[in-house]
């Protein structure tokens, strides 16, 4: 069963009506620190928790809105909280059907308003055809006539159904109604017997429990056992102590009556194995962490020098290389992960009842990297779990999926949710912003095989030679080979480096050192193995001629100059004869005619993709240069 909307009536922060869709696998609800995520998450949880916890009920003192408290008090009226709206599922539509009929039920979905008082609990949107209900039942129970049909129909109480069965004699219409009084009990406040017998017998029982978590349930490194029987713990700490317990099957009385404690440790560790199996599935950033439990004991020393145990200690440490710390030693984000996994363990466990989860700023101790592998992590679970969960990192937001987005803002109205594409406030929508452009990033100019150049410049003319030898049925640049401007040669290494970070496929086309420097930074990357020798190439590889060349240097000086003076019509027009032939590289020969110290070399390339739908602007030695480049950079990625 699926929660498919909310409306907040009164809670906390939220003083005005606000209704919000949810999705059927993930919802993101988005704000500011103090914008009312919590909130709407926790009014969520207390409409059905799924164990019996004070903090997740209803208080009017607590929460609603203050601004209204004194109003309320004097009222004496029990306010409306939050509604939820929920689907009924296929399965349960049909069970429901081969029960009380074919086309009874109208409705696919009903929701349920809880108020302050919490067992005060109000069912609506059912809709069902009562008399088409009588109509079935009495033709399936062999006593269908027009006046019994419209006697039932008529019935406004279960004595009333009583004193209308005691006015049959006939043995199959005492058995019948026998069959019949279920549906007639009326023990909620419904008109209508057979909504209030739909939303009792089926619908309430399937109702989804809610799983609230939040960074407060971690774990603790040092579990007193006896203060764990006796629920002496702190709140947070006590449930999350009691989950692991509970999940390695461990009675705390018969461990504090024994004396050898290794058949507990070892149902604990088999315990931690089960979940580290799936914490390291996803836990990316350490894989070389292990589990460790240890049971220690307190002692007294009495004046006759006996020694007793007074308090017993679960002792969770986690081992790495060799080296053990407390649990708490650990990071945040580790720490989160395993305390998360041992309550969401627990509610696997139970296979009669449904869950949604909701997650108050998962991961939000996490490396950006680690959360993803969390959001990972959790679209895997909404296989089967429908999950919210409240964030205002970019990396727990996927750029593809901005549809699950909710937007929460603190007004003076108090909280209101919107969706993402609704939202005007730029605080509230940075998060989304901020993932959309992490995602263009990542994705305009980077991909699996990526060829990085020095400029934006070296892309356009690459791409435009590449699509004419392509059209000429002659061997361009393969299509899965990304060419990403890097923004300077002295840059080219730092994109080296965040592209290895990434284990991508990665390999450089450059123009020739101008600078020891440069090829320094280049030469120790080659040491360390950051990336191959064989992996980068100049241009004047590709040149008899050259001892140092630019990309500009692959085309003939005759194209070149075309493409130059056209884009550069305000000079009068460079002939071959003003270059100076004791240069190689075309570039520096133009830049000393001119007297300048650089040209925008990205005017000539723009003008290339202009005259580039035609080969007979380019000579050639001019094609045959590029496309001994594009044969030798393909090879590079096979």
């Amino acid at each position: 069963m699926k929660l498919i909307n909310v409306e907040i009536h009164k809670y906390k922060s939220f003083e005005t009506n606000q209704k919000f869709d949810l999705d059927k696998d993930i919802t993101i609800l988005v704000g500011m620190n103090e914008s009312g995520k919590t909130s709407a998450l926790e009014a969520i949880a207390k409409t059905n928790y799924f164990q019996d916890d004070e903090l997740f009920k209803f208080n009017l003192t607590h929460d609603y809105p203050r601004k209204e408290k004194k109003k309320i008090d004097k009222s004496g009226e029990n306010p409306k909280a939050i509604t939820c709206t929920y689907e009924i599922p296929e399965w349960l539509l049909e069970e429901i059907s081969e029960d009380i009929g074919k086309g009874v039920l109208k409705s696919k979905e009903f929701s349920i308003t809880t108020k302050f008082s919490n067992s005060n609990r109000t069912f609506g949107k059912l809709s069902a055809d009562f008399n088409k209900f009588i109509e079935f039942k009495t033709k399936e129970l062999n006593i269908a006539s027009n006046a019994t049909s419209e006697k039932l129909g008529k019935i406004k109480s279960l004595k009333e159904f009583e004193e209308l069965s005691k006015s049959y004699k006939d043995e199959n219409y005492v058995e019948s109604f026998k069959e019949l009084k279920k549906y007639f009990e009326f023990k909620w406040s419904f008109d209508n017997p057979i909504e209030e017998y739909i939303a009792r017998t089926y619908l309430d029982k399937n109702l989804p429990k809610f799983l609230y978590y939040d960074e407060y349930f971690l774990l603790p490194s040092r579990i007193s056992i006896e203060k764990l029987q006796q629920n002496k713990l702190e709140d947070n700490e006590y449930k999350t102590a009691k989950a692991l317990f509970e999940l390695a099957d461990i009675n705390t009385a018969e461990l504090l009556k024994a004396t050898d404690f290794e058949d507990f440790i070892a149902e604990l560790e088999a315990t931690e194995a089960i979940i580290s199996g799936e914490l390291f599935k996803y836990w990316k950033t350490n894989q070389n962490l292990h589990i460790t439990f240890q049971i220690d004991k307190k002692e007294e020393t009495d004046p006759q020098n006996n020694k007793r145990i007074v308090e017993h200690i679960l002792d969770i440490r986690v081992k790495s290389k060799g080296v053990s710390l407390p649990l708490k030693n650990r990071s945040k984000g580790f720490n989160w992960f395993f305390s998360f996994l041992v309550w969401f363990k627990k509610i696997q466990e139970d296979n009669s009842s449904n869950y949604i989860l909701l997650l108050d700023e998962p991961g939000l101790n996490l490396h950006a990297s680690a959360q993803a592998d969390l959001l990972r992590f959790l679209e895997d679970l909404s296989a089967d779990y429908q999950i919210v969960f409240t964030t205002h990192s970019p990396f727990m937001i996927s750029s593809e999926k901005l549809n699950r987005v909710r937007t929460v803002l603190e007004t003076e109205k108090g909280s209101i949710v919107s969706d993402s594409i609704q939202e005007k406030d730029p605080n509230t929508l940075f998060p989304l912003q901020a993932a959309l452009g992490y995602d263009i990033a990542q994705n305009l100019f980077v991909s699996k095989k990526n060829l990085l150049v020095e400029g934006v410049s070296d892309l356009i003319i690459l791409t435009a030679i590449s699509g004419i030898l392509e059209a000429e049925n002659r061997i361009g640049l393969r299509s899965d080979i990304t060419i990403v401007p890097t923004g300077g040669l002295e840059k080219v290494a730092t994109f080296i480096s965040l592209l290895r970070g990434s284990k991508l496929e990665m390999a450089c086309l450059l123009d020739s050192y101008t600078d020891a420097k440069g090829k320094a930074k280049m030469d120790n990357m080659i040491s360390e193995k950051i990336i191959q020798k064989n992996k980068i190439r100049f241009f004047d590889e590709f040149l008899d001629s050259h001892n140092k060349a630019d990309l500009e240097d692959l085309f003939s000086k005759e194209d070149y100059l075309k493409l130059f003076n056209s884009a550069f019509h305000e000079h009068k027009n460079i002939e071959l004869s003003d270059l100076n032939s004791g240069i190689n590289q075309i570039i520096i020969q133009i830049n000393k005619h001119l007297g300048v110290e650089r040209f925008n070399h990205y005017r000539p390339a723009n003008e290339l993709v202009k005259v580039s739908n035609d080969k007979s602007n380019f000579t050639p030695q001019t094609l045959d240069n590029f496309e001994k480049v594009f044969i030798e950079m393909n090879g590079l990625f096979e």
